[in-house]
C-alpha cells in the first residue's frame, strides 16, 4: 500500500464524512475537501497524528458565492496534503491557524487584504501585500472587483 493510501484510509476511518472528498490528485499529493466545522478538527489531526508539520502556503479562491481556501502542508518526507475548506463570500469569516503554524500569519494577512476574509484571532500588524493607502472594501482578487481610478488611483495599479 503507498503512502498516500495509508493516509487516505487513516482520515477516512477517522473522519468518514471524508468519504468521497478525499483523493490522490497524484503521487504524493492528496487533497481533502471539508466544511469550514470541520477543518480545524481535522487540521490538528494532520499536524499532530499524520505528521504534516510544515505549511507551504495557502491559497483564496473566488468561487462565486463562496469563497475556498487550500491550505497545503507537507510532511518530513514530501508527501502534500492540501485541505481545502469554503465559506460565504458575503462577510467571510475564518480563524487564525497561527496557533498551529506561526508561518499563517503572512498568508492569512493576503487573505485579508486581497479576498476580503476577517480572520479572527490574527494578531495586529501590517497590511500585506497592499499598501496602507488601499481603499477599505476592495478586495482584487475577487471576480466582481473592479478597478476604480478615483478610489484606488494610477500608483496601485
Amino acid at each position: 500500500m503507498s503512502k498516500e493510501e495509508e493516509i487516505l484510509q487513516a482520515l477516512v476511518k477517522k473522519f468518514g464524512f471524508l468519504e468521497n472528498r478525499i483523493k490522490t490528485q497524484r503521487p504524493r499529493r492528496i487533497l481533502a475537501d471539508v466544511d469550514i466545522g470541520n477543518f480545524k478538527t481535522l487540521l490538528d489531526y494532520a499536524v499532530k497524528e499524520l505528521r504534516f508539520p510544515i505549511l507551504l502556503t495557502m491559497t483564496g479562491l473566488d468561487e462565486g458565492e463562496k469563497i475556498a481556501v487550500i491550505y497545503h502542508m507537507a510532511s518530513e518526507d514530501g508527501c502534500i496534503l492540501n485541505i481545502r475548506t469554503a465559506i460565504a463570500k458575503v462577510n467571510p469569516s475564518l480563524k487564525t491557524i497561527t496557533d498551529i503554524f506561526p508561518n499563517a500569519d503572512i498568508y492569512e494577512r493576503e487573505l485579508e487584504d486581497l479576498l476580503g476574509i476577517k480572520v479572527d484571532g490574527l494578531a495586529p500588524g501590517n497590511r500585506y501585500p497592499l499598501p496602507d493607502g488601499w481603499p477599505a472594501g476592495e478586495y482584487p482578487l475577487r471576480k466582481d472587483w473592479k478597478k476604480n481610478k478615483e478610489k484606488v488611483g494610477d500608483d496601485h495599479a
